[in-house]
């Protein structure tokens, strides 16, 4: 075990030396509720193998996460808890708002007038920058390949 699986808070709850509430499972993800929740049921996605972001995740564990996230969802939808929808969200890097180094997805309900806000402003470039920039991003797939 490295130094950062070692000391990561949810690499501790996954080995039970941490506790935590778990809400389900499947083979590769863990779902439980998080200590900072922003509406009752707000729940965290994780990988069971210790993965810093999104793109740390295997295809398998990457799907693994979405299908828990969902059922999750679902559950939330359909129990007693207060909900008129939910948010998926999972910041990956410290310029995203990552503060805890181990991949995963909050899964919360929304309540009109909650009162939680993304505010962004959406800059419209032409069609010609788009174009380059999408260009740009199929020639890194192409180099994946």
């Amino acid at each position: 075990m490295n130094e950062a699986e070692k000391n990561c808070i949810f690499c501790k709850i996954l080995r039970g030396e941490a506790e935590s509430s778990m809400v389900a499972e499947n083979d590769l993800c863990t779902a439980f509720l998080t200590i900072g929740p922003f509406n009752a049921g707000h729940t965290l996605v994780i990988p069971k193998r210790h993965a810093v972001t999104f793109t740390d995740l295997t295809p398998a564990e990457a799907a693994a996460m979405a299908k828990l996230a969902q059922q999750v969802a679902a559950a939330l939808e359909g129990s007693d808890l207060p909900s008129e929808g939910f948010n998926l969200w999972m910041a990956n890097g410290s310029a995203a708002g990552q503060d805890v180094f181990h991949a995963h997805m909050h899964v919360f309900p929304r309540l009109k007038g909650d009162n939680f806000r993304v505010e962004v402003t959406w800059p419209q470039p032409p069609r010609s920058e788009l174009d380059k920039v999408a260009g740009r991003i199929r020639a890194a797939l192409e180099a994946q390949a």
